[in-house]
């Protein structure tokens, strides 16, 4: 930006270096057809004349064409900073939807374990009672059928 600024200042003091040197051609009169007349005007100073004024008309336009685009630069800044606020929202909206479905499902979980548990402890609990009562069917048998002696056990393999 420093060497645009150089650089026109530059050029400025030059085309006012060569006004000056040249001043004498620039303000002599010439006749100059306008369409539909002629006047009796310096060429040269119309000419610089004109210069000037589209210059000026230039700077004119950057100084618009720079704050348009400041405006618009800051229209995108605030729609750009709202846009995020709003991604931020849905994400912390979905964290919180995925906390909540999370916690439900390992609530389900604990439910079914539970559920699961009972199941098997009252299983448990039917198969010793199950056991008990054979056991108890069982004393009940051998204590109604008379005791014999044991039998004498007879080796596999005779010396």
């Amino acid at each position: 930006m420093r060497t645009q600024i150089l650089f026109m200042l530059l050029l400025g003091s030059l085309i006012t270096a060569f006004a000056a040197l040249n001043w004498a051609a620039i303000t002599a009169p010439s006749t100059l057809s306008v369409g539909i007349t002629t006047i009796e005007v310096p060429l040269g100073l119309t000419l610089l004349g004109l210069l000037i004024l589209m210059a000026l008309v230039f700077a004119v336009y950057a100084v618009f064409w720079q704050g348009a685009v400041l405006l618009e630069t800051r229209r995108h800044t605030k729609e750009m900073q709202t846009q995020r606020q709003l991604a931020d929202q849905a994400e912390a909206s979905r964290f919180t939807e995925l906390r909540s479905a999370l916690n439900a499902e390992m609530a389900q979980l604990r439910d079914g374990l539970s559920a699961s548990q009972d199941a098997l402890r009252l299983e448990m609990r039917e198969n010793t009672n199950s056991l008990a009562a054979m056991f108890g069917e069982m004393d009940d048998r051998l204590a109604l059928t008379p005791h014999e002696p044991p039998r004498p056990s007879t080796p596999l393999f005779r010396p």
